[in-house]
């Protein structure tokens, strides 16, 4: 036999192995995830593929990938290829119908809420004792505190706490842009460090002990004293902050190449079921269903929340704040 074909038979034959070994009625799931949510998929996984399975038969394996919401938006559009997505922000999904067409235009519109499943904010974190007595927005921009929050130009947890920021500076300054753009650099003339992600961040100042105090998700600050101590951290928060809404989405170009529409459409609605709200809760997200949220309400303190809609939505607040030569390039360029 020819060589050439010999090898063309092998291939052929190893392929028609591997294709005899997948099991029927096996799916698999890719759920491209930014990176906070880790421990929250970990408990939400297994739950539904054991409802997936008492519902279909069938059995279904979940797999994460986990970075910052801005790399992982740019990792699908480059071929990254996740059955869904669960971001931090819409303006990082909408990449994915803005620059390859991979979901519709309307997918905010296909799941409840604005295909948010849960909400959070943003707090600080400061080591016990809160030794430099940190309350508010105004003591970050002291000269003595030391500030650990990711970068905005990737992170979309750093995206939420810079508009926060400069949200409470309007608020306190008659909605004077100018005052609020001089807050805001005075804080991130504090930044010790900006990381890539909201998990980078913590594993600056948790881990590698860098800063006084770290501007996170709520869920983040919660998991951080869970996991490492409430006799090591506290949380403040602030009297007002952004109300941080992540959104879930199925890849529908990716779910039909794969055969998983279905159970990847199933999985994200299932965030909504009781059972996905109460493992929403014990993670520090606040739920959307009123009854689970209502259960969880007293963990969390509370204070004024505003939505980026006060910028004009995310790609307005993108374009202004974040893109390049945007206000934080001005920002961080003369602050540091």
């Amino acid at each position: 036999m020819n060589n050439k074909f010999f090898a063309i038979f092998i291939v052929a034959a190893l392929a028609f192995l591997v294709g005899s070994n997948v099991q029927a009625g096996e799916e698999s799931l890719l759920n491209a995830s930014y990176d906070t949510t880790r421990h929250l998929y970990k408990d939400y996984n297994p739950v539904f593929a054991k409802h997936w399975k008492d519902k279909t038969g069938d059995t279904v394996r979940i797999n994460q990938s986990h970075a910052s919401s801005g790399k992982q938006a740019r990792a699908v559009v480059e071929g990254l290829e996740a059955d869904v997505i669960s971001l931090s922000l819409a303006y990082d999904v909408d990449e994915l119908y803005q620059k390859r067409k991979l979901i519709p235009e309307n997918w905010q519109s296909l799941l409840p809420n604005n295909s948010c499943p849960y909400t959070s904010t943003m707090v600080f974190l400061v080591r016990k004792g809160n030794p430099l007595v940190i309350k508010d927005w105004d003591d970050l921009v002291k000269t003595d505190v030391s500030i650990i929050t990711p970068n905005p130009k990737i992170s979309g947890a750093a995206r939420y706490n810079f508009l926060a920021a400069w949200g409470y500076a309007l608020k306190h300054n008659n909605n004077d842009e100018v005052a609020a753009k001089d807050f805001v650099n005075k804080l991130f003339k504090n930044t010790a460090i900006l990381d890539t992600s909201a998990r980078g961040s913590t594993t600056s100042f948790v881990e590698r002990e860098i800063g006084d105090v770290m501007i996170t998700w709520e869920s983040e600050a919660y998991l951080v004293l869970r996991e490492f101590g409430a006799d090591k951290f506290e949380i403040v928060t602030p009297s007002m902050s952004i109300l941080a809404e992540p959104p879930v989405a199925v890849v529908e170009d990716m779910a039909r190449k794969h055969g998983t529409t279905e159970v990847a459409t199933e999985y994200l609605k299932y965030l909504y079921s009781k059972e996905g709200q109460e493992i929403i809760g014990k993670n520090f997200y606040r739920p959307v269903d009123p009854e689970i949220a209502a259960k969880y309400a007293k963990q969390f303190k509370s204070l004024e929340l505003f939505k980026v809609d006060q910028f004009g939505g995310w790609e307005k607040a993108q374009k202004k704040f974040f893109a390049d030569e945007g206000i934080f390039d001005e920002i961080y360029g003369s602050g540091k």
